[in-house]
Order: C-alpha cells, then sequence, then structure tokens
C-alpha cells in the first residue's frame, strides 16, 4: 500500500547523502571530516533540495553528530530525532525538536497528522528502515572521491532487492558525482 492511499496528504520521502566511493557516510566514529568543503557558490544542489523539504527525520546518532556542526543547519524545519534514550535538547533547540519511536509508517502517519509534506531521511540506519518498509520515494547520493577502507555503510541489510531508477547524474569539477534515482515500488 502506498503513502498515497494510506493517508490523506502524500508525504515525500527523500534521501540525499553523500558517501565515499566504497559505500560510507561516515567514519567508524561518526566522523565527517573526510567531507569536501564545498567552493564558494557551490553547495552540490542542496540548498536546492533543503528548501522543499518541511521535516528532517533522523536516527539518534545523526542527530549527536549534527549537535557537533558549527551552525544548527535545519532552522527552518521540523526536526524529528528517532530514539528511545531520553533527549536532552540545547536550549536553543527546545521547542523545534520533537523526538518519536515506532514503526515507520507510524511515524510517517503522526508526521502527516502534523502537516509534513516533504521528509528528507538521514542517517544509515533509519534510511534502511525506511527503505525495507517501501516508504523512501527519491534517493540522492553524491560520491565524494575518496576510500575509506571501513566506517559507517549506507546501505546493508534490506531484505532483497530495490528496484530504482535512475534520474540524472551530475558531475562536479571536484570529482563529486551525484545521481538521483526514483525508488519504484515493487509488484
Amino acid at each position: 500500500m502506498s503513502l498515497e492511499t494510506t493517508y490523506l496528504v502524500p508525504i515525500r520521502c527523500s534521501v540525499f547523502m553523500a558517501l565515499s566511493l566504497d559505500g560510507f557516510i561516515a567514519r567508524p566514529d561518526g566522523g565527517l571530516d573526510w567531507l569536501p568543503q564545498p567552493e564558494p557558490g557551490e553547495d552540490y544542489g542542496y540548498t536546492r533540495f533543503i528548501e522543499t523539504v518541511d521535516t528532517v527525520l533522523m536516527g539518534r546518532n545523526t542527530f549527536d553528530q549534527v549537535l557537533t556542526f558549527p551552525e544548527y543547519p535545519y532552522a527552518d524545519q521540523s526536526v524529528v530525532v528517532l530514539t528511545t534514550r531520553p533527549l536532552a535538547l540545547p536550549a536553543h533547540l527546545a521547542g523545534k525538536v520533537q523526538w518519536m519511536q515506532g514503526e515507520p509508517a507510524q511515524i510517517l502517519a503522526r508526521l502527516a497528522e502534523q502537516g509534513a509534506r516533504h521528509v528528507y531521511v538521514d542517517g544509515g540506519e533509519t534510511i534502511r528502515r525506511f527503505l525495507r518498509a517501501g516508504l523512501i520515494q527519491d534517493i540522492i547520493l553524491t560520491h565524494v572521491p575518496v576510500l575509506l577502507g571501513r566506517g559507517i555503510p549506507l546501505f546493508g541489510d534490506l531484505d532483497g532487492e530495490i528496484p530504482l531508477e535512475h534520474v540524472e547524474t551530475v558531475v562536479y569539477t571536484r570529482g563529486l558525482v551525484q545521481s538521483r534515482y526514483r525508488v519504484l515500488l515493487k509488484g
């Protein structure tokens, strides 16, 4: 059953992720120091993407990493953290970040009730959970020309194949290659 038939208002769930050529989204300790700084005036399509997003949904480990950033990147979006552990928020994020737990379809039902329309799903395990549940429609992957050798993988156990349709690929001057895919419904 698709989200369009489950909810009165369809929710679009997208992934926008950078990864090494060997498929890692972070070092084993979660470090992102291998990601290149964007050139002036070039953010690899991120601004255009994030301007379409009203809700950012991420796992607890990803949120903990976001808290280490010099500047909080989601001032214009609602942020939902998936966690079973208590979530202590810095004062400047009180009322701007909420936490949830449950199955992906249940989480999206709650977000739909709150008015969510386009959800950015972030974090390796969270992305895999929503892919397994058939709830991701778009995947935008930016391959960074580096081999990490080990780290946190983006994809892993997905309970079988997930067919994708290639939409477009853009090659950036620093060697980053970004591909956009549409997730095809099975059956």
